[in-house]
């Protein structure tokens, strides 16, 4: 591991970390409490994203292994959010919402393969390819 490396993903990630926290607070304000629309929206947007980069990152050298070191693990490491969901899920279970749990894994596991599909098409057409 470089110290360049290590510093791409150190500020992507406290980058993604802010961003996470602007767009969970945001949607806390606007929608409420009742469902952790913050996690899922972040989830998904991130999934997306992640995709793309993938596939930009394979699919030439336009982009170099620090930047999608800080990219891919520094700011949508720090964006994402899978522990939070893992958490809120269980919250749901204990409350005994089985339905609100089931749909909320549903909706974000295959929103996030949607979201995933989504970035990595809109990447292929940004290419040309």
């Amino acid at each position: 591991m470089t110290a360049m490396r290590f510093l791409w993903v150190f500020l992507g990630g406290g980058l993604g970390s802010a961003a996470r926290f602007a767009v969970g607070s945001m949607l806390l304000e606007r929608l409420g409490a009742g469902f952790p629309f913050g996690t899922l929206a972040v989830n998904l947007i991130g999934s997306a994203l992640l995709a793309a980069l993938v596939h930009v990152a394979l699919a030439g050298d336009a982009i170099s292994t620090e930047l999608r070191l800080g990219l891919a693990t520094g700011f949508l490491g720090g964006f994402t959010t899978y522990s939070a969901f893992s958490e809120e899920t269980f919250a749901f279970l204990q409350g005994g919402a089985w339905g609100v749990a089931a749909a909320y894994v549903a909706v974000t596991v295959l929103g996030c393969l949607a979201a995933c599909l989504v970035g990595q098409s809109t990447a292929r057409w940004v290419l040309g390819g």
